[in-house]
């Protein structure tokens, strides 16, 4: 597996239509190959004959999977950034529940295209310095919000806001990332749920 930084850039940054459909074609192909095969099995080889493409061309856009790869949990953690900041603008529940259900619920639904994927893309997939600073990033975003909810939130009763909110986006992404993509998955409305009523009750508890 190559480690430098180059061996998991794209090749070529798509300036025409014609070649940004190729990458998505590409990519589209790729979380496919990868959730049915797996991070081993899913071969540059697979992912060209499943986007139609030769093997030359996708080499032309990206260098090995492991770019690949890289791209797609990029654009799966910018996706949740971006349900991060939209939330910003809009008008809360007044309820913490609500609150708490609204975030658990954004979480769930950026989980649900392909879990097998999300479970190849976090535990078999490269760490490049550059994909684990963008993790970084993502996480400091979503707990600076979270404890500004908690801090200004007359229902939350807990004293150390920022644990609090460390806790809270943790537990809201690594039980909603690891139940979901588990062999025996739990029903997504009964996970958010008991996720909704856990962190309500622990963040109101005097």
């Amino acid at each position: 597996m190559p480690s430098g930084r180059r061996g998991l850039q794209p090749r070529k940054q798509p300036r025409q239509a014609r070649a940004e459909l190729t990458r998505q074609r590409i990519l589209a192909a790729a979380a496919h190959v990868f959730g049915e095969y797996g991070y081993a099995a899913g071969t540059t080889n697979r992912i060209a004959e499943q986007a139609r493409i030769s093997i030359g061309s996708l080499y032309q856009y990206y260098p090995n999977k492991d770019a690949i790869l890289v791209e797609l949990v990029t654009r799966h953690l910018d996706a949740g950034v971006a349900v991060t900041r939209d939330r910003q603008g809009e008008e809360q529940p007044e309820s913490l529940e609500g609150i708490i259900r609204g975030f658990v619920r954004a979480v769930i639904e950026n989980h649900l295209d392909d879990p097998q994927l999300l479970r190849v893309m976090f535990e078999q997939g490269p760490r490049s310095p550059e994909l684990l600073e963008r993790v970084a990033v993502h996480e400091r975003e979503r707990v600076a919000y979270t404890q500004e909810l908690l801090e200004r939130h007359p229902e939350v009763r807990v004293e150390d806001t920022y644990v609090a909110a460390r806790l809270t986006v943790s537990a809201v992404e690594l039980l909603i990332h690891q139940l979901i993509a588990a062999p025996d998955s739990i029903d997504t409305t009964r996970l958010e749920n008991e996720l909704v009523a856990m962190l309500t009750r622990y963040l109101t508890l005097g």
